[in-house]
């Protein structure tokens, strides 16, 4: 167990190994599939049980995240099954996924803009 988090060491590797895959997986959609937005995997937690995944994700620029967001939801089964086509021999079960907005890049960009004043 990580004394930190309270995962445990399968857990931050299986958790690893899905933001790693998450990422190629949303990369090889390209920006375009996203209105031209950057959607980055900038995280995932793993339930104990390692039945759901919770994967954070980085929009860029800020103002497209609520229509990226939306169609990530949409189209969730389609990456829970290009997920299970990657991991599927390393674990017992696909984790369900959800995917949640990380918006320490909007807080980075609000301090940089309280800074410049």
């Amino acid at each position: 167990m990580d004394k930190k988090s309270g995962e445990s060491t399968r857990q931050l590797k299986v958790a690893k190994e899905i933001q790693k895959d998450m990422a190629e997986i949303i990369r090889s959609k390209g920006m375009a599939a996203f209105g031209g937005a950057l959607v980055s995997v900038s995280g995932v937690k793993i339930s104990p049980d390692l039945s759901v995944a919770k994967i954070y994700v980085s929009i860029f620029p800020s103002d497209k995240a609520q229509g990226v967001m939306q169609q990530l939801q949409d189209e969730v089964r389609q990456y829970r099954g290009e997920l299970g086509a990657r991991i599927g021999k390393q674990v017992r079960i696909v984790p369900e996924i959800d995917f949640f907005l990380d918006s320490s890049l909007d807080y980075v960009e609000h301090i940089e803009e309280l800074l410049k004043k």
